[in-house]
């Protein structure tokens, strides 16, 4: 078969690398006129209902930030506490210089003193003309005069009551406390400064409470329209009492160890964003979340009744849309168009429609079929158990991505696949007794970390490698992409052939993660397509 002359980049290299052996050029054989039927995996349809945990871009926000403002102007004679530090309510924060206050109270006292001893007077005096007044000893002017001194010195005591109120607000004032429990931010104001409290300069710092914590996302008009369409058309069950539960993964991809739950949504939309802002709160008692922080908001409690699953490899990109292929009674293979839906787990997602109970679904092997050719089953997998796992976020709803995807949305999947596929919960840890193998100290259980690996030997792939020296953290497109970018001299002229013998750098697991997730799914679907143009026929 000739080969067919691919350019060099990365994108068509590590998507022909996971269909063609790591023979070389002068060692390829002619492929005889009829192929044989190649051996597949394929696994049976059968619904089971899934929950349905659509996923949100998330910002944290504090529950209860006040702003620390002072209310009377003086110098800063002290700043009581540690900026950064959490406080509690009631905790002394700032101090301005009292003297000039307690000046004041003093003045406001001695004139409360002074009213009340001309009170006193008046007083006395009424109650010495009165009586007069009455027996026509003295006139009713007389009276009235001394019963306006006497209101008069009421009132006037009643207002030095009040100027020793404001005197003794104003001493308190200088002392500076704060009114809730949280992280007080640093100090605006610096110790001896003139704080005036009608100008900006009053503003000294914020105390922000983080248990509870707020996290608030946006959800979108279209998200809104069609997961209401979902639930009308019984495609998903909503919870009882519309108690939804809220979950957090963190920008590392960690699973935050509190749920929460919704307890606000705005009742409209954004004219700016054509969102609407929904609230959930969450216990912080280890202070693991701060304000202002970006993560993954899981929705949980919805049902997807009879949902139909598969893993997400068996899943191709075709011209018009998503696919798979469908091993018919007789043997041969069928492209069946498909819809998909929301991811489940880290390898399978939804089919919305084009798949029913009973199908046979080739889900190792894709690469090698030709449809309508016959196949052979090496394998007939079962549906797994219902899933109870917490759904991947996509690539769209990663923390430090744009705002959320509708879950309801067929998601990008990326072609590639390889027979030799082992998942990520069973990948073994190689050993340096392996010929392949990369040193002990970079094997885990979680799969094997950053080293060496190799030598390559003749028949192993690009995606075969990849699928065993998957992180946890990145996905096997990030994982193809990064180990192509630290080996581009392990292939031939002949760019989808591996060489053999070839010692495979594998980055750390934070390098790969690096990878634009979507951007190589992308580019691993066109070479796909590429490739495919080339070896196999057409059958679209």
């Amino acid at each position: 078969m000739p080969t067919v002359a691919f350019p060099r980049p990365l994108v068509a290299i590590v998507a022909f690398a996971a269909l063609i052996t790591a023979c070389s050029k002068e060692e390829a054989k002619p492929q005889p006129q009829q192929r044989p039927a190649p051996d597949v995996v394929v696994q049976t349809v059968a619904p089971r209902d899934i929950p349905f945990t659509p996923t949100f871009v998330a910002q944290t926000e504090s529950s209860q930030q006040v702003n620390i403002v002072a209310r009377v102007s003086g110098f800063l004679d002290k700043i009581a506490y540690q900026e950064g530090d959490f406080v509690k309510e009631g905790q002394l924060l700032f101090q301005l210089d009292p003297k000039p206050f307690q000046a004041q109270l003093e003045a406001a006292r001695g004139e409360l003193q002074a009213q009340q001893a001309r009170f006193t007077t008046s007083q006395a005096n009424l109650g010495r003309v009165k009586p007069l007044a009455q027996e026509n000893a003295l006139s009713q002017a007389d009276l009235d005069k001394a019963q306006g001194e006497f209101d008069s010195a009421k009132a006037a005591v009643f207002a030095a009551q009040a100027k020793v109120k404001e005197a003794e607000l104003n001493l308190g004032y200088a002392t500076i406390r704060s009114p809730v429990s949280g992280l007080a931010s640093r100090a605006l104001q610096r110790q001896g400064a003139f704080v005036n409290a009608t100008s900006d300069s009053a503003n000294l710092t914020y105390v922000a409470a983080i248990d509870p914590i707020w996290v608030n996302f946006s959800v979108s008009q279209t998200q809104a329209a069609r997961t209401r369409e979902l639930i009308q058309t019984k495609q998903i069950v909503a919870p009882r009492n519309q108690a939804y539960v809220v979950e957090l993964l963190l920008s590392d991809g960690t699973p935050y160890p509190h749920q929460g739950k919704i307890n606000f949504a705005d009742p409209s939309f954004s004219q700016d964003t054509g969102s609407f802002l929904v609230r959930a709160v969450l216990p912080n008692p280890n202070t693991v979340l701060r304000p202002g922080m970006f993560v993954t908001a899981i929705v949980k409690g919805s049902i997807r009744p009879n949902a139909i699953v598969v893993p997400q490899l068996a899943v191709q990109q075709g011209s018009n849309g998503h696919l798979v292929y469908v091993v018919k009674d007789d043997g041969t293979v069928e492209v069946r168009p498909v819809i998909v839906g929301e991811y489940v787990g880290e390898k399978d997602i939804v089919i919305v429609s084009g798949l029913i109970a009973g199908d046979r679904v080739v889900v190792e092997g894709v690469l090698k079929v030709v449809p309508g050719q016959p196949v052979k089953v090496a394998e007939t997998r079962q549906q797994p158990s219902p899933v109870s796992a917490t759904p991947a976020a996509p690539a769209s709803a990663a923390p430090t991505a744009s705002p959320a995807t509708a879950p309801s949305e067929a998601p990008a999947t990326a072609p590639s696949a390889a027979p030799t596929a082992v998942p990520r919960s069973a990948t073994p840890a190689l050993s340096p007794e392996s010929p392949r193998g990369v040193p002990a100290s970079a094997a885990t259980d979680k799969g094997v970390g950053p080293g060496s690996y190799g030598p390559t030997k003749r028949g192993e792939t690009l995606t075969g490698i990849a699928m065993q020296v998957k992180p946890a953290n990145a996905s096997l497109e990030q994982t193809i992409v990064g180990i192509f970018h630290a080996n581009p001299d392990a292939f031939t002229t002949d760019p989808h052939r591996l060489r053999t013998g070839v010692m495979l750098r594998i980055p750390a697991s934070d390098e790969l993660a690096a990878v634009d997730r979507a951007a190589a799914a992308e580019e691993l679907r066109r070479a796909t397509e590429l490739w495919r143009a080339g070896h196999v026929s057409p059958a679209r």
